[in-house]
This record gives C-alpha cells, structure tokens and sequence, in this order.
C-alpha cells in the first residue's frame, strides 16, 4: 500500500459521497493519513465541506450528475455515507475501474430494505422478523393482515427512523402509510410491514473487513473479518438517542450475532466497516438491517476504542492494519438542536467536558431542527453505567440558542 501526497499529482484521492457528521469524522480520518479528500452533499456548508480539500454540493440521486462529478474529479476511492444515491453510476464507475467501499452492490443492496432482508432471509437463510412488501394502501392493509399487530412499518428506502410507524392496530395502518410517503428518501413509495419483536435488546455488532494487523505464511497481511465489542444502543422512532459499548450479552448470543453478521457482510464483499443491526431475545439473535460504512451508534468508539469506528473504517478501506481493542467501557449521548434556526450559539459546552472522561463532538451543521441531531457526547468510565451517566449528563448541560 502506497499513499501519495494531497493536492499533488501522487494524491491518493477519496470522494466523500455525503458529508455529514460521520462524513467529517472520516475527511479528518483520511487527512491524518496523507489521503486527498473531495466531500459531496446536496447541499453547500455540509460538516465535511468544512475540513476537506475540496467540496461539491450536487443532486447524488441524480445518475448523469453524479457520474459526471466522479469522471471530473477522478477518485481512487468513492465512499458513499449516506442512502440517497444513484446507484447506477457507482456501478458504472465501478465497471471503469473506480473502486467504490465497499462495492456498488453492496451500496444498492443495503439503501433498499427490500434487497438487504431478501438476501439475508431468503439467500443465505439468516434469521429475521416476519415481514411483507406493499405498494399501496391495499397491500399494507393485506401486509398487516399477513405479518400480524403490533409490526412496524417502514419505507423500504429511508435511513435514521425517517417514515417509521408503529402500527398497533389495523386501523392504524393509514396513518403508517401517509408517514412513509412523506418520509422517504427517494421517489418509491414502496413500504416493508415486519412483525414487532419483543426483544430483551438492540444492538449493533461492528464488523470490519479488511487487514486484520497479522501477516500471513506467504510474509504479506492477511485479509479477514474482525468485530469490535457489541454496542447496545435506545432508540426513538428509529432514530439513536444513546449507545454504549461493550452489550453485556451471553457467550451464545455473542456468537450468533459475530455469526450472522459475518455470513451478511462476507455476502456483501468489500473492504471497510459494516454496522450490522440486531435483536437479541435471550440466546436467540435476529438479524435487522446492515449500513456498508460507520453507524451513528458507533460514535462511541470515539471514546470506547483505541480506533474509533471512523479509523477503522479508513484503515480497512486503504489496506492498513486493523485494531479493535476496547481502551474502556464508554457511551455516547445525542446533542439535538431543539429548535428551528438557521444558526446556534452553543453554551454549556465548558461544563460539559468538565464532566469527568467526557468529550463533546459539535457537528458544525448549518441548520438546526427540534430533532436534528447537532453533537454527541462521549465519555467513558470503570463501567457501561458509570459511562453512560456521565455522557448523558454532559449532553444534557450543552445548550442551543439561537443566532437569528
């Protein structure tokens, strides 16, 4: 592996295809190692555009656009962060030579629920709720029937909770429909009805695929899989509200979900970081969903781990040894804006990193909405309890005003 030098004719070159709060965390990862970094969001100002060498605010779902951006700015590598993206033109690109993280079918896979959970149910035969597809109101109606109340139901393409509804009767079934509408990523209003699971616990299982940090009998590094401690996380609407690391869980279920999220991510291929979400019920572990990048619940690792998610994330993708070792149990906390405004001012922020092993991690978002997420606390501690007391709190001392 060899790294050129930015802005040279040598650079080794990533493109950022969106640059939000973990689209930063990765710019500064990749600028630590020597690597040019172009950050691309639909809109100007995004957190990465704030650290990269250079920026790009364009319409990614938009094929020819995005196709015509990557061609101009010829990357070695194309990162997709975020769903929303025309996956037709990775595809392309990837046929040229362009190497995309992981693949350009993993990317199309995994922005479509229906592709993901088809591959893991009815492929490789992983365990998962019930679940049905519906394109009208009709099918929902005929879904709900099939899948049973409560279930859950979901765009097939959104990402953060955006379009989630619980349905807890039939009745509530247009209600769940019109929310999905209204949310979804892209111009689909196709949905996913899955039955609700009383499960004991969420969480989300860090797989990384890339050098493992070993060399192999032939003296090169070995390529494999390695998984970082189970991060247990709450959630609000589908969207995270706190995660710790390491999931107390029993030695079975530990290695049902390092099991199952081996089978989906190696199906996948690729070089990088995988969350894999899932339920834990007991010994039995479900499979959920599965992002081919760093997970917002892994912010933790920002403390937790001696390589935050994001360094790995980098490593793995550029061919560099691997470390997932846990420094010490650690949590993380969400900053939300808490109202509308165009600007903030943050206060507070002196006494929250007085909290004891805290940190706190502003996003730099241009726009601030009553549940956009703006920062993240992160602390660490003798214990997951300790830890998560400790980011909670300092969240909770970080206050948005408005700069209007």
């Amino acid at each position: 592996m060899a790294i050129g030098t930015p802005l040279s004719p040598t650079a080794t070159r990533v493109m950022l295809l969106g640059s939000g709060e973990l689209g930063k965390e990765l710019a500064i990862a990749f600028q630590r190692l020597g690597v040019e970094v172009i950050a691309v969001d639909r809109y100007p100002g995004a957190p990465a555009h704030q650290v990269a060498h250079r920026w790009h605010a364009i319409d990614m779902t938009d094929p020819v656009t995005l196709g015509t951006l990557i061609e101009q700015e010829q990357p070695d590598l194309v990162i997709p962060e975020i769903e929303a993206i025309a996956t037709s033109a990775l595809a392309e690109v990837e046929a040229a030579g362009t190497t995309v993280v992981p693949t350009a079918r993993a990317a199309r896979l995994t922005m479509d629920r229906e592709g993901i959970r088809r591959l893991a149910a009815e492929e490789l035969g992983l365990p998962t709720c019930p679940y049905a597809f519906a394109d009208t109101l009709d099918e929902v109606h005929e879904a709900v029937a099939t899948v049973g109340v409560p279930c859950v139901l979901k765009p097939v393409m959104s990402s953060s909770g955006k379009g989630q509804s619980v349905i807890r009767d039939a009745g509530d079934a247009q209600s769940a429909w019109s929310h999905a509408l209204d949310a979804g990523r892209v111009a689909n209003q196709r949905v996913i009805v899955e039955g609700y699971v009383d499960f004991d616990y969420e969480i989300t299982q860090l797989t990384v695929r890339g050098a493992a940090g070993t060399e192999s009998s032939a003296g090169g590094t070995s390529i494999s899989t390695v998984f970082c401690e189970p991060i247990g996380h709450r959630q609000s609407s589908g969207d995270y509200i706190e995660s710790w690391q390491p999931q107390p869980m029993s030695s079975a279920a530990a290695a049902a979900a390092r099991d199952i999220s081996e089978k989906i991510t190696t199906a996948l291929g690729g070089s990088g970081v995988f969350g894999v979400e899932l339920f834990v019920r007991g010994d039995e572990v479900l499979f959920s969903e599965v992002s081919p990048r760093p997970h917002d619940t892994g912010l933790v690792t920002m403390a937790s781990q001696r390589l935050s998610e994001i360094e790995l994330h980098a490593r793995a993708v550029l061919g560099l040894p691997l470390d997932v070792a846990l420094r010490a149990p650690g949590a993380s906390a969400v900053i939300y804006g808490g109202i509308e405004a165009k600007a903030l001012v943050f206060t507070g922020v002196d006494e929250a990193m007085a909290v004891p092993e805290s940190d706190v991690r502003l996003f730099g978002k241009p726009q601030s909405h009553p549940t956009r997420r703006m920062g993240v606390a992160v602390a660490t501690g003798p214990d997951v309890d300790t830890a998560r007391e400790r980011a909670g709190r300092a969240a909770s001392l970080v206050r948005p005003v408005s700069a209007d």
